[in-house]
């Protein structure tokens, strides 16, 4: 199976079952996470910088040595590809 990222927040999905969101017939959705997406519908209402102030934390806490400007200049590049935020 081929790695997964959020279509929203970028996060890498994996190969477990509980990292992805569900549709609304509960199905796992195979674009969202679970963070994200849930019962179909989006979690958080926001736009694609507050996403990005938002998973600027997570990020740092999971990329030893990342600074906050690099981690916010990265999640700009990758951000408008993807689904949720493509215009």
């Amino acid at each position: 199976m081929e790695e997964r990222y959020c279509q929203s927040c970028g996060m890498p999905m994996g190969l477990k079952d509980e990292h992805y969101g569900t549709e609304a017939d509960k199905s796992k959705s195979k674009d969202y996470c679970t963070y994200c997406y849930e019962n179909g519908a989006f979690t958080a209402d926001c736009t694609m910088q507050e996403m990005i102030d938002f998973c600027v934390q997570p990020v740092l806490e999971n990329v030893p040595g990342l600074t906050e400007a690099a981690a916010r200049e990265m999640m700009s590049i990758q951000f408008p590809l993807l689904k949720r935020w493509r215009a």
